[in-house]
């Protein structure tokens, strides 16, 4: 078990590949419990190929990386899925299955995740909702939704296991601006409660409305907002 005073994500020396490219370079930087941190950059920078390299869609070739207790360098085939029940993961299209209802939709991550007991499983569906101001669109299709009550019924599937982090890849690219700020708001909220978030954006006004520390990918490098300036 990690000890309490452990990064949530510690990368020492990493580099990240997208397919045979080297997108990133020689890397190092940590993430602390309970941070709010922005990653942003232009499209193709190596933002969402760092992000894919934390939660192991892309494999780590060169480096350390330890995400929640995981050596990402060293990590089993068997143990990724331990490391994603503690790793909540917002994509910006959604990812919805759309022949299934929304609490069909959570149900099925949480029976891919080891949830038995259909008790907890109704009881927790019911809280996860409330907690991020949908209280009542269980029995709905995604269809039926708007695009920000969708991204809300993905936040609610990613906070099921109660993550110690989560990653968001543009989760309000696809979003009006005043939905956007509503989903935002709601991220601020689960960080309030001691889950850390590392959001990539291209939404400006969000971190000149709501600053935090700042990772930018730029030309193969990470650089850090809250790095000591020479």
């Amino acid at each position: 078990m990690p000890f309490s005073g452990e990064p949530i994500v510690q990368i020492t020396d990493a580099s990240i590949f997208q397919e045979d490219k080297t997108v990133l370079n020689n890397i190092s930087l940590k993430i602390d419990k309970g941070e709010f941190v922005y990653l942003v950059g232009r499209t193709g920078s190596g933002k969402s190929s760092l992000l894919k390299t934390l939660y192991c869609d892309i494999p780590l070739h060169m480096g350390q990386i330890r995400v929640a207790g995981f050596d990402i360098d060293k990590i089993k085939r068997k143990e990724v899925p331990l490391l994603r029940r503690k790793l909540g993961i917002v994509f910006q299209d959604f990812q919805l299955l759309p022949d299934r209802t929304v609490a069909e939709n959570i149900h099925f991550v949480m029976k891919a995740t080891g949830w038995k007991d259909k008790s907890k499983m109704k009881s927790r569906l019911s809280d996860i909702l409330m907690r991020v101001g949908l209280g009542a669109v269980s029995g709905k299709m995604p269809h039926q939704l708007s695009g920000g009550e969708q991204q809300r019924v993905v936040i609610a599937r990613a906070l099921i296991n109660e993550p110690t982090m989560l990653i968001a890849d543009e989760p309000t690219g696809n979003l009006d601006p005043e939905v956007s700020e509503g989903i935002f708001q709601t991220f601020l909220d689960i960080n309030k409660s001691g889950t850390a978030v590392l959001m990539a954006t291209h939404d400006f006004k969000l971190i000149e409305n709501y600053p935090k520390r700042t990772l930018r990918c730029d030309s193969g490098n990470v650089k850090d907002s809250a790095a000591v300036q020479d």
